[in-house]
C-alpha cells in the first residue's frame, strides 16, 4: 500500500471518527436542550429582578444561584435550591461573627471557612451546602465591607426563589412519568440483556456469554437510579404546587416499580443458569429466553397502556406454560426451567397481576389474567412533545 493510500485511508478514518464525536456530542445537547433552556432563562430573571427591582449595582451572585439551584437532577431541584440557601446563609453569618470579634486576618478566614462547613455538616448540609457555607464565609472575610454579606444572602435569595418557581411550578417535572420513564431505560437493558443470551445460546458463544452477563449485572446501576427516582417522585408530589394529586397514582407506580429488581435479579440467574448448559440443552431454551427478551422490549416502549400490560402478562404466562409442557426436565436443565418461569412471574408481577393470581394462573391451565389500569401520565400541551419527557 502506497503512502498517499495510508494517508487517504487515515484521513477517512479521523473523519468518520470526528463525525461520530460530533454527533454523540450533539445527541446529548438535544436531550438537554430543554433543560438548559430553562437554566438560561432563569438565570437572566434572576438577573433581571436583582439589577432592576432590588438595584444591585453588581448582582452577579443572582443568576449564578439560579444556575446552580436547577443543576440538579430531576425530582431534586428544589431541595437544591433550599441547599443553597442554607448554606449562604450559614456562611454570611459565620463570617460576620468572625470579622465582628477578631477583624479581618487569615486565622480569622481559616476559623469562619472551618465553622461555617462545621455548621452546614452538624445541619446535615450536602456538598453543595457545605461549599455554600465556605464560600460565603470567605467572601465576608477577604471583603470585610460590610455590603458583600447582606447582598449575596439577597442574590442567593433572589435566585434560588426564581428556581424555586421553576422547579416547583412552571416546570416541575410529572412524577409517574419521572418514574417511567426510568422503568422503561430498565426494561428496555434488560432486554437487551436476555436477547444478547438468546444469541450466545443458538452460537455457542463464550464471548456472547460475557457480554449478556456484563450487561445484566451493569443493571445495578439503573436500579440504583430508579430507586432514588423513586424516593424523588414522592418528594415531587409531596411539594409541588401543580401535582400534589398525583400522590396516590406515585405510590402505586413506586409499588410497580419496586418488582423490578426481583425482576432483574431473576434475568442475571436465567443467564447464568442457562449459560452453564450443554450446547444441546442451550439451544433448546433459546426460544423461550429470545421471547422473554422480546416481551420486555415491547413493555418498555408503552408502560403507559394497560393493553401493552395486559398483553406482556399473557405473553409471560404463555412462555411459563409452554416450558411446563415440554415434559419433565432433567436434572441439569431442572435450575434453568424454574429460573425462566420465575422471570416470567416477575414479568407478570411488575405488569400489574396480583402475586396470588400469577401462582395460581400458572398452575391452573385454564386461569386468566387481569391486569388493572397503570395510572395516567397528564399531558402538557404547552411544551415540545420531544422536550415533555425531560422536564
Amino acid at each position: 500500500m502506497t503512502n498517499a493510500n495510508q494517508q487517504s485511508e487515515h484521513g477517512y478514518g479521523l473523519r468518520r471518527r470526528t463525525a461520530a464525536t460530533l454527533a454523540r456530542a450533539w445527541s446529548r445537547v438535544s436531550a438537554d436542550a430543554w433543560l438548559l433552556l430553562q437554566r438560561t432563562i432563569a438565570a437572566t430573571l434572576a438577573w433581571v429582578i436583582a439589577k432592576h427591582v432590588f438595584h444591585h449595582r453588581e448582582p452577579f451572585f443572582a443568576p449564578i444561584a439560579a444556575v446552580i439551584a436547577l443543576n440538579a437532577s430531576l425530582g431534586e431541584r428544589g431541595s437544591n435550591a433550599l441547599r443553597l440557601m442554607l448554606g449562604v446563609g450559614v456562611g454570611i453569618v459565620t463570617g460576620e461573627l468572625t470579622v465582628g470579634f477578631l477583624g479581618s486576618n487569615y486565622w480569622t478566614l481559616a476559623l469562619s471557612v472551618f465553622v461555617a462547613m462545621a455548621i452546614a455538616r452538624a445541619f446535615g448540609g450536602t456538598r453543595l451546602t457545605i461549599a455554600q457555607a465556605a464560600a460565603s464565609a470567605i467572601l465576608i472575610v477577604a471583603s470585610a465591607s460590610g455590603e458583600a454579606g447582606p447582598d449575596r444572602l439577597s442574590d442567593a435569595l433572589i435566585g434560588a426563589g426564581v428556581a424555586l418557581v421553576f422547579s416547583q411550578f412552571l416546570f416541575s417535572p410529572e412524577p409517574v412519568a419521572l418514574l417511567r420513564r426510568a422503568e422503561s431505560e430498565v426494561l428496555a437493558d434488560m432486554s437487551d440483556g436476555l436477547e444478547l443470551t438468546a444469541r450466545a445460546l443458538e452460537h455457542d458463544d463464550g464471548e456472547l456469554d460475557e457480554r449478556a452477563l456484563k450487561n445484566l449485572r451493569e443493571l445495578r446501576d439503573r436500579l440504583a437510579e430508579l430507586t432514588r427516582l423513586r424516593y424523588a417522585s414522592s418528594r415531587v408530589a409531596r411539594h409541588s404546587v401543580v401535582w400534589r394529586s398525583q400522590i396516590k397514582p406515585v405510590v402505586r407506580e413506586k409499588e410497580s416499580a419496586g418488582h423490578l429488581d426481583l425482576l432483574g435479579g431473576s434475568c442475571l440467574m436465567l443467564t447464568r443458569t442457562v449459560i452453564a448448559l450443554s450446547p444441546q440443552e442451550r439451544r433448546m431454551f433459546a426460544p423461550s429466553v429470545r421471547e422473554l427478551a422480546n416481551v420486555l422490549a415491547d413493555l418498555a416502549k408503552e408502560l403507559d397502556e394497560r393493553q401493552t400490560r395486559q398483553h406482556a402478562a399473557d405473553r409471560a404466562l404463555d412462555i411459563a406454560r409452554q416450558l411446563d409442557a415440554d415434559g419433565t426436565p432433567s436434572e441439569s436443565t431442572l435450575p434453568a426451567r424454574i429460573t425462566a418461569r420465575m422471570v416470567a412471574a416477575d414479568i407478570m408481577v411488575f405488569a400489574g397481576v396480583d402475586p396470588e393470581q400469577t401462582a395460581d394462573a400458572m398452575q391452573k391451565e385454564s386461569a386468566e389474567l387481569n391486569v388493572p389500569a397503570p395510572p395516567r401520565t397528564p399531558r402538557v400541551p404547552f411544551i415540545p412533545s420531544r422536550w415533555r419527557r425531560r422536564r
